[in-house]
């Protein structure tokens, strides 16, 4: 069953002054056109151990697949109480050495980046140069409240490292089955993250497709940019959620400009809400255009996200230099990248015995 959000819609609809009414009524619709979709149910094997071949048809038709109920009541306490711990760990500010408690804050003696903060209800990325340019228009910032932080947490990277329960679902048995059928059995991993929207404080993420590397590729095709799981710990809604133009992956390299020019505002027609409770996992093409408004909602979203690509992707490709250093990943690489999965899966085999 799909939460009643109306008080989250009007008070997400009210930001958007002479807009407001538009906002509403885009929200509504997008609700409605995705709790139509035939791509959401419980995650199905055949007999044979295979993807249920009507799951595997509507993802590559839609781009996403809602999977229903992969994480037990168990695994969410899990995960809920993880966060809460993890927060009381971030630094009380951007660029802060310590936390709440005054111990030394998450991540500071890390090499890489891992928390990253925004402006509340802010857009980051859209209109800049960041991720090679990739977020190409920037959307409406809202207004945040008067006693809003001035900056508030926005992604975590490499989560792996800081949150056991989030290291456990990386090596969800049924979810690696799927990378498997979607990749092959030689599935490459990609990248883990945290992405934070807290009510009143999320920030926007504009309009994008993910992926740099294969867009001219010769061999081009629906899957060639992997896919993201995006686990919710408690839920995806139309105000708070990722929006995605279904079908889009297989249509290439889209101009975002122009179809916000065509639309005549950031509110792209074709583009609805993944919608979902708490304990669903989604699965989501990377070459989907997609993004997520500001959360000026009640309702709070952490998506647990982590992806993979097909081995034939990556061996040998350089990167882009978004999630790491451009670099050619070669065998050794992939094969010490690699390495993760086999702690996750101990770690979730201690956790989980059975």
């Amino acid at each position: 069953m799909i939460r009643d959000i109306s008080a989250s819609i009007d008070a997400c609809a009210a930001h958007y002054g002479d807009n407001a009414d538009a906002m509403r009524q885009y929200l509504l619709e997008g609700q409605a056109k995705s709790v139509a979709l035939p791509n959401r149910g419980p995650l199905l094997f055949n007999e044979e151990g295979q993807l249920d071949k009507g799951i595997l048809e509507a993802y590559q038709t839609y781009g996403f697949y809602i999977f229903e109920n992969v994480l037990s009541e168990r695994e969410l306490a899990d995960i809920e109480q993880d966060l809460a711990l993890l927060k009381q760990r971030f630094a009380t500010e951007n660029g802060a050495t310590v936390n709440g408690k005054g111990e030394p804050a998450l991540g500071i003696n890390c090499k890489a980046p891992n928390l990253l903060w925004a402006k509340p209800l802010g857009d980051p990325l859209g209109g800049t140069p960041i991720a090679n340019g990739r977020h190409q228009v920037k959307l409406f910032e809202p207004a945040a409240a008067s006693n809003a932080p001035k900056e508030s947490p926005f992604v975590l990277l490499g989560s792996l490292q800081f949150s056991p329960a989030c290291l456990r679902v990386y090596a969800h048995p049924e979810l690696l089955k799927v990378a498997e059928a979607i990749n092959g059995q030689d599935f490459a991993p990609f990248h883990e993250c945290l992405f934070i929207k807290e009510p009143g404080l999320g920030a926007a993420v504009s309009w994008h497709q993910d992926g740099d590397t294969h867009w001219d590729n010769p061999e081009f095709d629906s899957q060639i940019h992997g896919f993201n799981f995006m686990a919710q710990a408690y839920g995806s809604t139309a105000v708070n959620g990722v929006w995605v133009v279904p079908g889009s992956h297989k249509e290439g390299r889209k101009d975002i400009r122009q179809l916000v020019k065509d639309a005549g505002s950031e509110r792209i027609p074709d583009a609805l809400p993944i919608i979902c409770n708490p304990g669903d996992v989604v699965i989501c093409n990377r070459q989907l255009v997609h993004g997520s408004f500001a959360n000026t909602g009640f309702e709070p979203r952490i998506t647990i996200n982590f992806g993979f690509h097909k081995r034939s992707s990556v061996l040998d490709v350089k990167g882009a230099g978004i999630h790491s250093e451009a670099v050619v990943y070669d065998e050794k690489l992939i094969e010490q990248r690699s390495h993760a999965l086999g702690y996750a899966i101990e770690a979730r085999k201690a956790q989980y015995p059975d």
